[in-house]
């Protein structure tokens, strides 16, 4: 090598080394942001504790912030297991695939043929609800089975005793409200039903098959739905909006729709695998779980995973709550950037891990209202009953100035004027939105409280 090669490298490595300082510093401000902002979340009482974590290329963050109870001040980390809800369907989605992959099952199975032997599902016009029907939200049946709440011995924990029994029960006396395929409507019943068919059809609980399909295979070893005695000093605590701490939630028989915890680690595998940035035995399954099917909403579904198209690009994701714990994972493949939230209250666990893989994290700084004060004719015409789901209602009610929101089984708090129609909350990150119909009369309203949900006025 020449002189003038030699000056050549040595200028090179010289402007390497530069650009790998430049975003080392970069990444570490990043960090240093999200850190922060997180901080400032709890700080606010928004959140109790949070942990994130992020897969950008080949480089993965893990921060946590807060506390895993109030009363005890000890901070949450990445030992730390939270219950993940709903983000428990994707899984369910992935044994389903792993098992038609197998040849155990099909898709266009009806779900009555894995069932006991007399037992009857509700059908539509000789038309069966199948096991594709559960999967993608399409079965018709409701979002939770409507003799859920007289058998709740305890509203904290509501699944808790709820029986085979008496989804049985439910089953065979429903009537489906329209064709089954029609369109895809939310239901926690139909992930929990898919869940416990499958296991039925495995011959072991729904656990076992987790375990055995998934969680070992890609070495989960910290999820479970039985947290052991040797796990429980790190089975942080939930709590509800005013920071109280809640029950944990137990879903013995539609342990499908959202039964799991797991803890941030364990989750890092599952993002990792599930975009397939890391060789997976169950990548086949996790392939045909992701593939599109159905719109649902403004998203489209596959067997569980939810994939939504935007300027921002393709997220396929999904979220979970409980009675005390909000989650979230989602990634977009072709950026190979996926990110994992879990809370252990109401924080908006979905605004945080979006901003984070639209890398706007400042955006998650919570923009602050002066509240304006409207009439009480006017907070007059909002009130009444507004209804989420059969069993789940929305009652707004005013006192003087000040207008309150109660939700069932809930505790009743005092909503801040924006607008005419529009109203937060201080003490969770929530609003609502009162809608007009064309007589100009308020016929419903959507609490935005991680996604959009509407409620119509029914009293």
């Amino acid at each position: 090598m020449n002189l003038l090669q030699r000056i050549k490298l040595h200028l090179y490595l010289f402007f390497l080394s530069l650009l790998i300082c430049s975003l080392a510093n970069s990444e570490a401000r990043d960090v240093a942001e999200l850190q922060a902002v997180l901080e400032s979340r709890v700080n606010s009482h928004r959140s109790v504790g949070l942990v994130v974590g992020l897969i950008d290329g080949t480089d993965t963050v893990i921060t946590s912030v807060g506390l895993s109870d109030k009363q005890n001040q000890l901070a949450v980390n990445e030992s730390s297991i939270f219950e993940i809800g709903s983000i428990t369907k994707t899984f369910t989605g992935i044994l389903l695939a792993d098992m038609v992959i197998k040849g155990e099952v099909e898709l266009d199975d009806p779900v009555e043929k894995f069932l006991p032997k007399g037992m009857v599902m509700p059908t539509w016009k000789g038309h069966d609800i199948t096991l594709l029907s559960l999967a993608t939200h399409r079965s018709s049946l409701p979002r939770l089975p409507t003799n859920l709440l007289q058998h709740t011995k305890d509203m904290a924990n509501p699944y808790a005793a709820y029986s085979v029994d008496h989804l049985y029960e439910f089953l065979s006396s429903y009537t489906l409200k329209r064709d089954i395929n029609e369109k895809s409507e939310y239901s926690n019943l139909g992930m929990g039903l898919l869940g416990h068919v499958l296991a039925l059809k495995a011959g072991q609980s729904y656990e076992s098959l987790v375990r055995e399909r998934i969680l070992v295979p890609l070495k989960m070893m910290d999820t479970s739905i039985t947290v052991s005695a040797g796990s429980l000093s790190l089975f942080v605590n939930g709590h509800d909006i005013e920071g109280n701490k809640t029950a944990y939630w137990d879903l013995p028989t539609l342990a499908g729709a959202g039964a799991l915890r797991s803890n941030i680690g364990d989750m890092m595998i599952y993002l990792a695998a599930n975009m397939g940035v890391t060789d997976s035995p169950v990548a086949q399954a996790i392939e045909l779980s992701q593939k599109i099917r159905y719109e649902l909403g403004s998203n489209n579904i596959g067997l569980a995973w939810l994939t939504r198209h935007g300027p921002e690009g393709t997220i396929t994701w999904h979220n979970g709550g409980t009675g005390g714990f909000r989650s979230y994972i989602g990634f977009d493949k072709q950026k190979s950037r996926g990110v994992v939230v879990l809370a252990n209250s109401q924080d908006n666990a979905d605004e945080i891990g979006v901003a984070v893989l639209a890398n706007q994290i400042s955006s998650l700084i919570p923009e602050e209202f002066e509240p304006i004060l409207v009439a009480q004719n006017e907070l007059k015409k909002l009130t009444g009953i507004y209804e989420l789901a059969p069993n789940f209602k929305i009652t707004i009610s005013h006192v003087g100035d000040s207008l309150y929101a109660q939700a069932t089984g809930q505790s009743r708090f005092e909503l801040f004027a924006k607008s005419k129609h529009e109203y937060f909350f201080k003490v969770v990150n929530a609003s609502i939105t009162f809608n007009l119909n064309a007589e100009s009369d308020v016929d419903s309203l959507v609490l935005h409280q991680n996604g959009r949900h509407k409620a119509r006025k029914i009293e």
